[in-house]
Order: structure tokens, then C-alpha cells, then sequence
């Protein structure tokens, strides 16, 4: 008996030092920096000057941009995102489905037959309080624009967003050098190919930011893109964004401006306005004339009324070609020159 009272107390003391070393490993990850965020949004379609159907090549009537093209009532997409903010470390897992999340990652699935649903999914270390370095896929620095409809006032998007890159996956190093400056340096797979690389080159990223006011650059595959994004609060109440992008694709590429002055109306509304001039070099396929140097205008007038975590876009959009689009058919499906269309969001953030 006196020879196994010792070995039970050390067997408590054990079982209590154990104790205190899991309850002190469970403290260190703190549950209230864990998010989980997302948002679903769904909309209506429809032209006023050309077909609400499908045209001769199975494709519908709409503007030569990414997402909000479907006719009728049509799904957007549910995106969710989790992730952790540690002092030193964290990541962010954000997975979308819909419509435009499989858009989104058009360059996907390239490993997975059963298709992909990662928009971004990267780990990122705090090194210093001026210097963050982020592994993974993470969606582009360039343009005023963003994938995520939470993020953009207009609800349809912009040329210089849909031609520009998506995302990208690779390392990316972030340095605070002054409260005013920025500066970022990325190695990354080729341009949207997300989920590995596929043929061993590799594509190159630069950002200089300087009080809200971004120039970027990229280099991917013997091509380049430099890209200018900014904006200015004119007032309390009146925002006015920039957006200008060069993109040389040996031979053939683009460029092109976009203006976008926001007004708060109340705290519920605001007006919004995106005038955008796009000009391709060459046949670079974004207008879909089959003619050389067209070039297209785009004007976008939108509405957002906020009801709590609901968001309601009411939205009128112009597309005036150069050259007859063959985006832009009329009711008997032969291209034309423009396109008036209507859209109607409800997107819910949470």
C-alpha cells in the first residue's frame, strides 16, 4: 500500500499537469477570431432592343462582360467564407456555387473531375507589423472591381474587370514602408490557373500603393498588363473611382478606362454611375466583332436601396460597339451595334 501511494499521486499530479497543458493549448487559439462570412445573390434579365433568347451559336444576347448575362430570372451565386485572424498567422478558405462562381474559376477544374469550387484558399504570417507574406490561391490586385457582387456598387460588371485576371495562385509579400505607402511583390502560377501548374513558367506581380491610389503590373506567359486603380471621397457623401488598363498579348490586347462617381442619396440609397470606354488592339475577341480595333462604350447607371443585410440593385445598362457585336443581337438574332438591358439584384450579406 505505502508503495503505490506515491505512484498514484504521481499519476494525479500527471493527470493534472496534462490538464493544464491542453486547457493552455486550447487558450492559445482564440474562438472570436474565427469569421464566417458570405453572401447569396440571385436576379432579373432582360433587353430592351434584342433577344431574351438564346442566338444561333447557343450563346444569349448580353454584354461582352463577365457575370449577369443569363435572360429571366437567373442565380447568382452563394459564396462562403471562413477564416482566422491570429496576431501572427491566419487564412481564409472562401468557396463559391452558382452560376457566377463556376464563372469566376472558368480555369477550373484542371486536377478535380468532379469540378472546383475554391475561389480563394491561402494562409498568410504577420512577419512583422510592416510585413506580411500570403501562400495560396487569392483573387487578382489589379482593377477597381472584385468578384464578390458584396464589394462592387454596379451589379453587372465592367470589360477592364472581365478581361483582367481572376485569381491567382503563388507567393505574395506585402510591405507597410509609411502610413501612406505600399508596396507588393508576387511570384504566381500563369494567370488563372489556380489549382497547380500546369507547364513550369511562372507569372510576376507588382503593386505601389500610395493614400488609396494603387498602380499594378503583371506579367504572365510573354504577356503584360499595367493597371491603374483609385478613387477620391469628393465629399461626405460623393465618391469618385478610377479604373485604366493596358494588357499587350503579343500582338492582340486591349485598354481602356472606367469612371465610376457613387452619390449617397440617404442612408439607405445611393446612385451610382459607370461610363467605361474599351478599345481592343487588333481582333482581341472581348467585343466579338470579327473585326479589327473595334472599340465599345459601356454606361451604367445603378441604383442600391439597403434594407439591413439586404441590398436591392435596380440597374440600366448601355453597350454601344463600333462594329456590329455578335453579344449585341436583335430579336431575329442578327448582331447589331448596341444593347439597352435591365437588370434587378437582391444580394444578401452576412
Amino acid at each position: 500500500m505505502k508503495k503505490l501511494l506515491p505512484f498514484a499521486f504521481f499519476l494525479a499530479t500527471l493527470g493534472l499537469f496534462a490538464q493544464d497543458t491542453i486547457v493552455e493549448k486550447v487558450e492559445i487559439i482564440d474562438l472570436k477570431k474565427f469569421n464566417f462570412s458570405g453572401s447569396v445573390d440571385a436576379y432579373f434579365r432582360a433587353n430592351f432592343n434584342g433577344s431574351n433568347k438564346g442566338s444561333s451559336k447557343g450563346e444569349f444576347a448580353a454584354p461582352g462582360s463577365s457575370f449577369a448575362d443569363l435572360p429571366g430570372f437567373a442565380l447568382g451565386m452563394a459564396n462562403v467564407v471562413a477564416s482566422y485572424e491570429g496576431e501572427k498567422a491566419g487564412f481564409v478558405a472562401d468557396l463559391v456555387f452558382g452560376p457566377r462562381g463556376t464563372d469566376a474559376i472558368f480555369a477550373s477544374p484542371m486536377y478535380s473531375m468532379t469540378g472546383n469550387i475554391v475561389n480563394q484558399l491561402y494562409a498568410y504570417w504577420n512577419v512583422t507589423d510592416n510585413f506580411t507574406l500570403t501562400f495560396g490561391n487569392f483573387n487578382t490586385f489589379l482593377g477597381y472591381e472584385v468578384i464578390s457582387p458584396t464589394a462592387n456598387f454596379n451589379y453587372s460588371t465592367s470589360y477592364l474587370f472581365s478581361y483582367g485576371p481572376f485569381s491567382h495562385t503563388g507567393i505574395k509579400a506585402d510591405f507597410s514602408i509609411t502610413d501612406d505607402l505600399s508596396l507588393m511583390l508576387a511570384v504566381m502560377n500563369p494567370t488563372d490557373l489556380t489549382e497547380f501548374n500546369p507547364n513550369g513558367k511562372y507569372a510576376y506581380g507588382a503593386q505601389l500603393g500610395f493614400k488609396g491610389q494603387y498602380l499594378n503590373f503583371l506579367s504572365s506567359e510573354g504577356t503584360y498588363e499595367i493597371d491603374f486603380t483609385g478613387g477620391f471621397d469628393l465629399t461626405d457623401s460623393f465618391f469618385f473611382g478610377i479604373n485604366g488598363a493596358y494588357f499587350d498579348g503579343d500582338g492582340s490586347g486591349f485598354w481602356g478606362v472606367a469612371l465610376y462617381p457613387q452619390v449617397a442619396l440617404s442612408e439607405t440609397f445611393s446612385l451610382g454611375f459607370r461610363g467605361e470606354y474599351f478599345k481592343e488592339d487588333n481582333d482581341f475577341g472581348a467585343i466579338n466583332t470579327g473585326v479589327e480595333d473595334s472599340n465599345v462604350f459601356a454606361a451604367t447607371l445603378t441604383g442600391s436601396f439597403a434594407i439591413n443585410n439586404l441590398t436591392i440593385k435596380p440597374e440600366l445598362r448601355l453597350d454601344s460597339a463600333s462594329d456590329d457585336s455578335y453579344y449585341f443581337v436583335d430579336n431575329d438574332l442578327s448582331p447589331q451595334k448596341s444593347l439597352s438591358s435591365f437588370v434587378l439584384a437582391a444580394i444578401y450579406a452576412f
